[in-house]
């Protein structure tokens, strides 16, 4: 019986072979892209004096101006008492910050119990670095400024509080711009609820006393451990 080609058996044959063939090519795309994944970009550092600069009037979020904090921050009720005393001072291993990016959490941990839990918004217009750090600087304000105003990421944000850097220009910090926790928003640092940022600027290592603004780690007293892991959701 002799086999008859048509259009319709030529289509049968190959479409199984022509499926497998995209599926490969679209999953080899994927993997050597860097424009489908977020990118590790580094954030640029303006380490000041830590003070509150009452000059500065106004923000950018995103090419979106908006107004910057016109005063200073009173200290929490919570927190007033517990500073004064440089607080509950461990060894420097006792306590470690964990920062799952899958769950967009922040997990402070006091050896195996853990005693905070915040939702945090990490990088979403560049990835935020996983691994292991430590904090290597604290500060009350700083100013935070990048981006690109050609694709609409430029930011200019004066007096971000209670900032604190563990891998060169990335920081767990508060935030007055947005309020969309539990989701990436940043360009790469770690943004938290503004009380919750402070409730761990005063809980990690080195201390800071409130006539202080900007404190950096020594050889006896070493920033707080950071751990970051996990793939950040992708909106």
């Amino acid at each position: 019986m002799k086999f008859k080609f048509t259009t319709i058996n030529i289509f049968t044959i190959f479409l199984p072979f022509l499926s497998l063939f995209l599926s490969v090519l679209l999953v080899l795309i994927f993997l050597v892209s860097p424009n489908l994944r977020p990118e590790v970009q580094l954030l640029k550092v303006d380490i000041t004096d830590g003070q509150f600069d009452s000059t500065e009037k106004i923000a950018f979020f995103n090419n979106q101006k908006i107004n910057a904090p016109k005063e200073a921050l009173s200290m929490s009720n919570f927190l007033s008492d517990r500073v004064l005393s440089a607080v509950d001072e461990k060894t420097d291993d006792e306590k470690w910050i964990e920062i799952d990016l899958t769950k967009q959490r922040l997990y402070a941990h006091d050896k195996d119990i853990i005693v905070y839990e915040f939702p945090i918004s990490s990088g979403k217009w560049g990835a935020t670095p996983t691994g292991n750090f430590r904090i290597w600087a604290k500060l009350k304000y700083t100013l935070m400024h990048g981006g690109s105003k050609n694709d609409n990421t430029y930011y200019y944000l004066p007096n971000v509080p209670y900032t604190q850097y563990f891998y060169k220009g990335f920081g767990l910090h508060g935030t007055y711009w947005h309020n969309n926790f539990g989701e990436p928003m940043s360009h790469g640092c770690i943004n938290m609820y503004t009380p919750d940022s402070e409730t761990i600027f005063y809980w990690t290592s080195p201390s800071v006393s409130v006539d202080k603004w900007i404190i950096y780690p020594t050889k006896t007293s070493l920033g707080t451990r950071v751990v970051v892991h996990g793939v950040a959701p992708q909106s």
